[in-house]
């Protein structure tokens, strides 16, 4: 598992105690959102979520992507072309695993969601992130 965002030392939006981030997130949500980790690929209830709307943190709510961005980019997670804003979200250095990936936090809590990768091929952007089902919730809108 990678690291913990909360103790990792910055101030975030919301801060909450690791037991009360447990409390409220169980611990499936807890393990992936606050302790880095991943859920199994193709195992994600979002993976195949096709409506319009947007998508946020499943530990603060903070709005991170926009269905529009969605697309199969065939690794088994939700994948997304671009954040709904910069500043969304956070991306940070991980070394775990014995390889450099980029990390991406919710900018509001710290909370873990995925990884972007610079191979998004075909995509407005050339970037795929990589974001887990577990961390994220979604709420459709009319199309």
């Amino acid at each position: 598992m990678g690291q913990n965002p909360a103790t990792d030392g910055k101030a975030y939006a919301v801060e909450k105690t690791e037991q009360e981030w447990l409390d409220e997130l169980g611990e499936e949500r807890y393990q992936v959102l606050r302790q880095a980790g991943t859920e199994r690929a193709w195992t994600g209830e979002l993976l195949d979520e096709s409506r319009a709307g947007i998508y946020t943190c499943g530990a603060c709510n903070a709005e991170l992507f926009v269905a529009g961005t969605k697309f199969d980019s065939g690794c088994g997670w939700p994948s997304f072309y671009e954040s709904v804003r910069p500043e969304a979200v956070e991306l940070i250095e991980d070394t775990s695993l014995g390889m450099v990936r980029t990390e991406v936090r919710c900018a509001n809590c710290g909370s873990h969601l995925g990884h972007v990768f610079p191979d998004g091929f075909g995509t407005p952007t050339g970037d795929r992130y990589c974001m887990n089902s577990l961390a994220l919730d979604f709420t459709p809108t009319a199309d």
